[in-house]
């Protein structure tokens, strides 16, 4: 798990054993129906190659997100320190009016992986 945006927000990434990368964006909406509400856009698409990650999300509410860019060492010193892993690149979200009119915005973000994310998987008990 990953910030995202805000404080609460986050984004999940799941490598599956096959390769295939899963998860979604969790954000607080801020629509006129939405606001404040806790949304989850999970992905229609995403890849992570090497350490190039791109991901778009499922639209909610009229929003969706496209990220690209890379999974990156941060400044934490051990695995289970927060930001010990970044994703860096460009965050693109879009909103679609009623006249299906897209507007898109960009921005450069850096996500830091939450600290209890970056910890070792507990071994199995006997």
């Amino acid at each position: 798990m990953y910030s995202f945006l805000k404080d609460g927000e986050f984004v999940q990434i799941t490598v599956e054993d096959e390769g295939r990368v899963t998860g979604f964006v969790s954000r607080y909406g801020e629509g006129d129906s939405n606001t404040g509400a806790f949304l989850d856009h999970y992905f229609r698409s995403a890849n992570l190659d090497g350490s190039k990650l791109v991901f778009t999300t499922e639209t909610v509410h009229a929003v969706w997100f496209d990220f690209r860019g890379s999974v990156e060492r941060g400044e934490g010193r051990n695995p289970g320190d927060e930001g010990y892993y970044v994703l860096r690149g460009t965050l693109t979200d879009s909103t679609s009016d009623t006249q299906k009119k897209i507007t898109a915005h960009s921005q450069e973000v850096a996500f830091k992986m939450f600290p209890a994310a970056a910890s070792p998987a507990p071994s199995a008990r006997n």
